[in-house]
């Protein structure tokens, strides 16, 4: 009788020292990663990230998404395919599950979480798939490009990418199963080449973030190069990051925060501009205006009554500057020289939390050609939407982290001062340990 209690005690503890041992298991990563081009051969200025898809031939295929941080959900160049066995789906091509116009997430993708464009006509369940019994999903999408609407189908998708602890890019693959929808090929002549996908990444329950899971805690981390030759980087996860030269030090120190907003109207990303302040002088704004972060749109957008006041405060500060004819969109634009250097004063926007987001020359001026720079800010208008709206030329070689979960936007400012830019996360592959 003793020697069976010893045993059965034995065995209890080691069961518990198991379960200890799996409960404190702590993965390697902290994150994923993956890649960031930017694009410079469609009507503007667009970057996207290339991401892992279907698994083919003991491989995996790979498709680059447009990086939209408005997008409802993921649409892509796929089709439906019910019946899902070897062989099935043409060659060359992406095949995914198609999902009913009768589940829930049909309703919600053509209501609740739909594109919010009134040019885009309503929907019908009239297409079905040889064989399957079931009317599809179809659903509006909006070309972020040409603005115009499309139809897509709703699927079940699956995604993958690499893990990375900040520093190092694991070979280690992390899965995502959301609802995207597919696109026929045609929808994307006005993309980039090799574009061939939307990848939201905004606050909609169908964009990507809602379908990324723990371990990762629920943080976007963009920093978009300034260059198409060398990548930038795009983190989802809890941070720490890195970037060379500066190996031992954590971007992550360096933000500083400011609340993060929604508008009842998108699932995009806002902040508050309290004023925007050139040298000693201050354009005080509204309370009432909040200012939204764009993917898309190349240039800061300012609404007419905000921009010419920053433009007539801007050339006070570059009086003697050799000005020329404007080049569109642009309104200010210098004669640049090669042994003068342009001289401009640095863009402050201050924020609500008080800190200071500074636009210095690298994200203020924009090269045009050889001989002349031209203010990357635009005219929106009298009446545009938005009042203000950031836009990627002032993002580049700016770290931007969204805290999804605290609704905060932690922002560097320009790297180049760091010594250091987006283009320098190192992505050779590592063995987790």
């Amino acid at each position: 009788m003793y020697l069976l209690l010893q045993l059965i005690l034995t065995v209890l503890v080691s069961i518990s020292q198991e379960h200890n041992t799996i409960a404190k298991y702590v993965p390697p990563y902290t994150s994923i990663v993956v890649p960031i081009t930017k694009h410079t051969d469609a009507a503007k200025p667009l970057y996207s990230v290339k991401i892992m898809t279907s698994y083919i031939n003991m491989q995996y295929m790979h498709a680059n998404f447009l990086i939209d941080i408005d997008a409802p959900f993921i649409w892509h160049d796929c089709i439906l395919q019910w019946n899902m066995h070897p062989g099935s789906c043409p060659s060359n091509t992406l095949c995914t599950y198609p999902v009913s116009c009768e589940e829930y997430q049909c309703t919600d993708a053509r209501t609740t979480y739909s594109y919010k464009n009134p040019s885009c006509p309503p929907v019908t369940n009239s297409s079905t798939l040889p064989g399957w019994g079931y009317c599809t999903c179809p659903v509006n999408v909006v070309n972020p490009i040409t603005k115009s609407c499309g139809q897509a189908l709703l699927n079940y998708d699956d995604f993958t990418v690499n893990t990375s602890d900040g520093k190092n890019v694991f070979t280690g693959l992390y899965g995502a199963n959301p609802n995207a929808a597919c696109a026929p090929s045609s929808s994307f002549q006005s993309f980039p080449s090799g574009v061939t996908g939307v990848m939201a990444f905004s606050s909609s329950p169908y964009a990507l973030p809602a379908y990324l899971y723990q371990p990762l805690k629920r943080s976007l981390a963009l920093c978009f190069p300034s260059t198409s030759s060398t990548p930038g980087v795009l983190f989802f996860g809890s941070g720490p990051y890195y970037l060379l030269p500066q190996s031992d030090v954590d971007i992550k120190s360096l933000l500083s925060y400011t609340p993060l907003l929604k508008h009842p109207d998108s699932f995009g990303y806002f902040i508050v501009v309290t004023s925007i302040v050139i040298g000693r002088r201050s354009i005080y704004l509204s309370p009432n205006i909040t200012t939204k972060l764009s993917t898309i749109e190349p240039y800061t957008t300012l609404r007419s009554d905000i921009y010419n006041r920053m433009v007539r405060i801007f050339l006070i500060y570059t009086t003697g500057l050799p000005r020329v004819r404007p080049v569109a969109p642009f309104r200010i634009c210098f004669r640049t020289f090669t042994r003068i250097i342009l001289r401009v004063p640095d863009i402050d926007l201050v924020l609500s939390s008080g800190n200071k987001w500074t636009i210095s020359k690298a994200n203020s001026m924009k090269q045009v050609t050889k001989d002349v720079a031209c203010l990357a800010f635009i005219d929106g208008g009298a009446t545009t939407e938005h009042a203000i709206v950031i836009g990627t030329i002032q993002l580049e070689d700016n770290f931007l982290e969204f805290d999804l979960e605290n609704m905060s936007v932690g922002f560097s400012s320009s790297l180049l001062h760091r010594q250091t830019s987006c283009a320098n996360f190192n992505f050779t592959l590592t063995n987790s340990t």
